[in-house]
Parts: C-alpha cells; structure tokens; sequence
C-alpha cells in the first residue's frame, strides 16, 4: 500500500513506531561518521531524520546513506521511514518536533541545490537587492512565511467574521472604464478596439453602488487597487484593502462592526485590543485636528 506523504512539522509522539513518507528541504546536515543527521523542511515545519551508514545499518538503511550521502544545504529529498522517540537527554525543546526522529529506510534526491547566496536558517544580513534577486530563497525563511500565514489567517478571519455578519464577498471586474478618483489610472490598451484602453481600478467604488443600488445590501471584498502614485509609507502603486459597502445602517451600527472586525484580527496575532474603542465626537475632532 502506498503511503501518503506526512507534513514535517505535523509528527508527534503519538506517532511513535508508524511509517512514514517525507518530502522537503534539508535544512541542516551534521555528519557524525556513522550517522548523517538532517533536518528536513517543508511549510509545516522542521523534524529530525536519521541516516545510519555503520556496520550496524541494515542493507536498506546503507543504501538510503549512499543516497543521502552527498546531500547539502536546500537540497530537495524523500525519505521512507519509522517515527522513533528521542532518547530523554536528546529532546529538543526549541524544536516542534523535538520529542522524535525518524529513521530513515528509504531515500532518494529529489533536486539539488547549488551554494546558497544567504543563509535560510535564521535572519540575514544579505542585502535587499540580494533578497529580491533571489526572492525565491529568501520566502523559504520562516520569518516572511510567517507573514504570509500570518496574512492568510487574516483574510480567513475577515471573511468569516462578515460571512457571519450577512455579508456576501463579491468579486467585481479589473479591466473597467476610468473614473476619476484621487490618483491616475493605471491603463491596459484593448486588442478589439485599437485605440482604446481599459482602466485598472482604483477601487471597486462604482460597483460598490451598483450592488447597494441592487439591493445585495452587505457586501465586502478583499480587493486589489490601483493607483499610479508616488510611493507612501503604507502604500505602493498596487494594494489590498477590505471593502465594505452596506445599506440601511447609521453611525453606531458602522462603528460596531469595525470595532468587532479589529478585535478579531488582532486576535490571530495573539494581540488582545481592549474595547469599546473611544468614540470622539464631530466637534471635538474639528477642534483639535482641524
């Protein structure tokens, strides 16, 4: 029966004795004369396997060694082999998976690596322009996928909190007429008509009235904008923001449900945001900022 390949960072000690299938990036190599310990990587995260090559190793277990022998850094390999529990003063304790190893009875390479420009097991003091130029490395470090999971769950949880609020996410059109907001457009010529352009969205803001004037009444949207503008601090010529658009509502009811939105959000980052959220008032605000 063919095994289903098992995330790295998913193993635990529950799992002790069960056979498993492995695929990722080495991410660390110690060569210790008769066993190669790696550490291989994949999104889930980081777990220990073991390649024995001495005169104890069995026939499979040296043939997986001769495979894994000439392993580096990045290297994309699988591996074949049983969940063991670390030995009490092996453990550990920074790592998810620290409690287990897997030894390996089966290996092959899967794509090798050639020296890397920066390190991918920690931070960097690589440049900026070495980090983009080499962007595809640099989204294997866990700091800035992180940040991509980290902005997943964001958007997840937006969008269920509005789901659970009657709220429906439309998607709504890129290519559309210009009109005329804060900022140039950004144009895309049209093949059909020679001579005409297409204008990328600044913001869905005229098909958000187009669906109030429809009566979908709630709508939100995780959309991308377009503005041919200078840079800004928050800002670049492309950008997500949440849109929401709603009828039949005041002040107070807006309030709430932003306030509600952003005690949620913050919450994925482990950040508790106390409320209600201060409410100041038209003229005070007029009176202190202008």
């Amino acid at each position: 029966m063919k095994l289903e390949r098992s995330g790295c960072g998913e193993l635990n000690a529950a799992r002790a004795g069960e056979r498993v299938l492995l695929k990722g990036w080495v991410h660390r190599r110690r060569d210790h004369g008769g066993v190669i310990f790696l550490d291989l990587r994949d999104r889930s995260g980081v777990v220990q396997v073991v390649v024995r090559r001495d005169q104890q190793s069995r026939d499979h277990e040296s043939t997986a060694a001769s495979a894994l022998e000439p392993c580096r850094l990045e290297w994309v390999v699988e591996v074949e082999g049983v969940v063991m529990l670390r030995a009490k003063e092996a453990v550990n304790p920074d790592l998810a998976t620290g409690d287990l190893e897997v030894v390996v009875e089966r290996a092959a390479v899967l794509a090798r690596s050639q020296p890397l420009p920066f390190p991918i097991d920690g931070s960097t003091d690589a440049s900026e322009e070495t980090r983009l130029r080499y962007r595809f490395l640099d989204l294997r470090r866990s700091e800035l996928q992180n940040n991509m999971v980290l902005r997943h769950r964001v958007t997840a949880e937006a969008l269920n909190y509005f789901d659970a609020h009657r709220f429906l996410q439309i998607e709504t059109p890129m290519l559309t007429r210009s009109t005329p907001e804060g900022a140039r457009d950004f144009l895309v010529p049209s093949r059909v008509h020679r001579g005409s352009f297409y204008a990328l969205p600044q913001s869905p803001q005229l098909f958000k009235q187009i669906l109030m004037c429809s009566g979908f009444e709630r709508y939100v949207q995780i959309a991308r904008c377009f503005r041919d503008e200078d840079l800004r601090a928050d800002r670049q010529p492309e950008f997500t923001q949440i849109d929401v658009e709603m009828s039949f509502v005041d002040e107070a009811e807006i309030q709430a449900l932003t306030e509600g939105l952003l005690v949620r959000l913050f919450a994925v980052a482990g950040i508790e945001v106390p409320v209600p959220f201060p409410r100041l008032a038209y003229r005070d605000a007029m009176l202190r900022y202008g």
